[in-house]
């Protein structure tokens, strides 16, 4: 047969227009039959009928089939695949699309989505159309106007229920919230909030920036606070007038200070930790470590006195009572955002530690807050010695932090009896304002007990006990439920956060109405006294919190019971991140060490893996 062979081009063969081609079979030749003497009749027989048509044959190489037969089958196909098809495609179209289940946020995600708008509601100066709050508008925008050495001091964020911008715990908050992002970054990811946190940091940071001649190697002082109160007023001030941040109508002065250990070493781990936060934004980030870096530099030379030392503006307010403990915080964050072994050594030099008393297991220095720094600067440096193990020069110090911050654990848990705690469950680390240093405990316990886990360990020893790490994730949920509500008072210390919360919350902003009348400083006061519940729900703000017996008082003149602040925040935002189960149970191992190369460890072996 003439063709193409297996797997050739499709081909129409047509017949050949002889009969002797068509008629192999035949023992007679039709032609010769023609040429004899037959009649009509017969002729036509042999003849048959002329206008017979010729079938059409397509081969397929393997097969050779009717033209007909193949068309009609190529129809069928198409009829079929339109039958089928077009349905799908409307379907497609016009029915909602299959997506995989979403797993509904905890209580700990819902309260965070909460806690962050309280930052929102604190800014200062020009407020974007999207702040999300709509009482509060643009203010302080004459802020460090009368400065030469910097631009101004616009922006930032007011601590608590007054209009002062305190840097001390300012920059200690954005450390904090710092910090968690690092740690924790896919959490805020998976509910939707990882955008709004870097807004918020990166809000609190270029003030910092603007704390001090940011440009500049080398500064020889830094301001430390805009606005200002005396603990008892009697002319217009902070605390003598009443009044709405955007309705501010007295002297809002700026303090200075050329010595400042605390709150340069502070502000400079605030900014490298912030560096590490937006690595993906190569020119900020850079920036901001050039910043950290002439802060620690000024922190670091000469250390003599504390930011607050004899400042009657300041001392009654946010008094530091140390500086060692911010040296050894600043060092560590400095190091993990430059790789620069110099601030590993410095953080380990065993003069700092010895200083600041880290060793003498002394109760109060167990206490994190914006005041004591110690017991987060161990436990970053433990890190380092769990995930990295650099060993010899460092392993004897770090090993030393590493033993603190077991302690500092072990005194978290109520069998150990260290500290009091509340019949209701809430352990009184320090006290008024319980809930600001008990979130902050909460954080660090729930931290440690993820870096056990991601190195496979399953808990410590308290003396000759063995603890679970599932003891500090319960100590952790514990001291956070208490303040959602499972409380005695069953109210949940959040604002806008469960079926009660504080009416009465000791805030200028929040207690005002905005109905186009501006009040000035004394007539302001009438809304302090007032009765009513706030016309404004400051959504996400942590009070101050009970008393010793779980009692609470919702009177906004009790600034003790229910005044928030930027740092309760901070610690409340970082213990919620760290509990949720949104977006999974494990930290970010690796990003804090994005610019740490291996370390020399001059030919001396590394310790052996840590076991506790």
């Amino acid at each position: 047969m003439p063709g193409n062979q297996w797997g050739g081009s499709f081909e129409i063969q047509q017949e050949p227009g002889t009969d002797d081609d068509h008629s192999q079979c035949m023992d007679t030749d039709r032609g010769a039959l023609l040429r004899q003497d037959l009649d009509e009749t017969q002729l036509g027989w042999l003849r048959g009928p002329q206008d017979i048509k010729k079938d059409r044959y397509v081969d397929l190489g393997c097969i050779i089939c009717k033209q007909k037969v193949f068309k009609w089958t190529i129809y069928c196909i198409l009829i079929a695949s339109l039958a089928i098809g077009l349905p799908i495609l409307v379907s497609k179209k016009l029915l909602p699309k299959h997506k995989e289940p979403v797993i509904p946020p905890d209580e700990y995600a819902v309260a965070l989505q909460k806690a962050l708008l309280f930052f929102n509601a604190q800014r200062s100066g020009h407020l974007p159309k999207n702040n999300g709050v709509p009482w509060r508008g643009t203010s302080g925008m004459k802020d460090g106007s009368e400065l030469s050495d910097v631009k101004d001091l616009v922006g930032g964020y007011y601590d608590g229920g007054d209009n002062i911008k305190y840097h001390f715990p300012m920059a200690f908050s954005l450390t904090l919230l710092s910090w968690s992002v690092i740690e924790y970054s896919y959490k805020y990811k998976a509910i939707g909030e990882y955008n709004h946190v870097r807004d918020i940091i990166r809000w609190g940071t270029d003030y910092l920036l603007k704390t001090f001649n940011s440009s500049a190697s080398t500064i020889d002082h830094i301001y430390t606070q805009v606005g200002m109160a005396l603990k008892v007023s009697t002319s217009p001030d902070d605390h003598f007038c009443w009044q709405r941040p955007e309705d501010m109508t007295y002297e809002r002065p700026v303090q200075r200070s050329s010595s400042a250990s605390d709150l340069g070493s502070e502000i400079s781990a605030a900014l490298a930790a912030a560096s590490i936060v937006f690595l993906d934004d190569t020119a900020y980030s850079r920036k901001l470590i050039k910043a950290a870096k002439t802060m620690y530099k000024f922190a670091n030379n000469n250390p003599q006195a504390t930011y607050s030392l004899n400042n009657p503006i300041i001392e009654p307010f946010y008094n530091s009572t140390d500086f060692w403990d911010e040296l050894i915080w600043g060092a560590a964050w400095m190091y993990y955002a430059t790789g620069n072994y110099s601030y590993v050594s410095t953080a380990t030099d065993p003069t700092l530690p010895e200083n600041a008393n880290a060793f003498s297991g002394s109760q109060k220095l167990s206490v994190f807050s914006w005041d004591n720094k110690l017991p987060g600067a161990e436990l970053i440096l433990t890190r380092l010695r769990i995930f990295l193990n650099p060993g010899y020069p460092y392993e004897e110090i770090l090993s030393r932090y590493h033993s603190s911050t077991d302690l500092n654990m072990c005194s978290f848990l109520r069998r150990f009896g260290v500290f009091e705690w509340t019949r209701g469950g809430l352990i009184l680390l320090k006290r008024p304002r319980p809930l600001q240093y008990a979130v902050n405990a909460a954080f660090l316990a729930k931290l440690y007990a993820d870096y056990m886990n991601a190195s496979n360990v399953p808990g410590w020893y308290c003396g000759p006990n063995f603890i679970s790490v599932n003891d500090l994730r319960s100590f952790a949920a514990s001291q956070v439920k208490y303040i959602l509500g499972s409380n005695p008072k069953n109210i949940s210390y959040v604002v806008g956060y469960g079926h009660a919360w504080p009416m009465h919350v000791h805030h200028r902003g929040a207690s005002i109405p905005t109905d186009g009348k501006h009040y000035k400083c004394v007539e302001g006061r009438r809304w302090l006294h007032a009765k009513t519940k706030n016309p404004h729900n400051i959504t996400g703000a942590m009070v101050a919190g009970p008393d010793h017996l779980d009692g609470f008082f919702d009177v906004r003149t009790n600034m003790n019971h229910t005044e928030p602040t930027l740092a309760g925040n901070a610690g409340l935002v970082a213990a919620l991140v760290a509990l949720t189960s949104s977006g999974g149970g494990v930290i970010d191992r690796n990003t804090i060490f994005s610019s740490v190369s291996p370390l020399n460890i001059d030919g001396h072996p590394p310790p052996p893996p840590w076991r506790p």
